[in-house]
């Protein structure tokens, strides 16, 4: 059976870079989204080591860019993507058992951790102290699709660690029937958007994403949920070359590369938890 390819919202232009060399890009990567305020850096340094210039990749949610491979191309401002990227990751490892079981990768690893944050306004008017304040009818959330989105399936089992089952029907359910749990299609750019315009008042999201909104300027701050609630044991990236990549040299260098002390300081700069010391 035929899997119809996913059509990518044309307000998602931010995250499909340098498509111009997407017919005949020397590295495709597929980079799970939330690493998107990494990858200026990174693609530098990656490329002033291994003199690699025409790279088309996407910052789009894991779950959408694995129905991309799963169609073999997305359809973007009635544009058909490449299908078959040359490095895929994904902070879902059932992801990375559903390309190896499909016969699209050998195997994969994890290089890098991150962990889950409320991000608030500045100031945190609606006085959110912590991750059951999310339960209160006044308190209206931007909630991770997990659908779409591999962190929606941490935060799902983050209210479900700190409060059960009727933690999530009441988030998940009940308040999104109200209006007050809205979901997203692409966490990392509306989550914050929302939060400026006041249209929400928390937002669950990378501890990354607070990093990087406050180093733009944006009037946002992080609230913590805990160690033993924030998931960082449980987030994995995982990464992998798949088989029949168009650049299977290149995928190889790209993933020896994110393994490298200069890559793991990079995204540590960004507030990943590396994996590699």
């Amino acid at each position: 059976m035929k899997i119809k390819m996913p059509v990518i919202p044309p307000e998602r232009s931010d995250d499909i870079h340098n498509i111009e060399f997407a017919e005949n890009a020397e590295l495709i990567l597929f980079m799970a989204g939330n690493q998107f305020m990494v990858m200026d850096e990174l693609i530098s340094a990656f490329q002033e080591e291994y003199g690699v210039k025409k790279i088309f990749y996407e910052t789009l949610p894991p779950g959408l860019l694995l129905r991309q491979i799963l169609a073999n191309g997305a359809v973007f401002n009635e544009r058909i993507l490449p299908g078959v990227p040359d490095v895929y990751t994904s902070v879902s490892e059932e992801n990375m058992i559903t390309l190896k079981e499909k016969g699209f990768i050998d195997d994969y690893f994890v290089y890098l951790h991150n962990r889950i944050v409320l991000m608030v306004p500045k100031g945190n008017p609606a006085n959110i102290t912590s991750v059951f304040d999310l339960l209160r009818d006044d308190v209206r959330i931007s909630q991770p699709n997990p659908d779409n989105e591999d962190i929606g399936k941490y935060i799902v089992e983050m209210y479900r660690k700190a409060g059960g089952d009727e933690m999530v029907r009441k988030i998940m359910e009940e308040k999104r029937k109200k209006n007050t749990t809205l979901l997203t299609l692409v966490h990392h750019r509306e989550t914050p958007q929302r939060i400026i315009k006041r249209e929400v008042d928390v937002g669950p999201v990378w501890a990354t994403e607070v990093k990087y909104a406050i180093i733009k300027g944006l009037k946002v701050e992080a609230v913590e949920v805990g160690r033993e609630l924030d998931q960082r044991d449980r987030v994995n990236y995982y990464a992998a070359k798949l088989k029949n990549c168009q650049n299977p040299e290149n995928a190889e260098n790209f993933l020896n590369f994110i393994k490298s002390k200069k890559a793991q300081k990079i995204y540590e700069k960004y507030g990943f938890v590396p994996h590699f010391k």
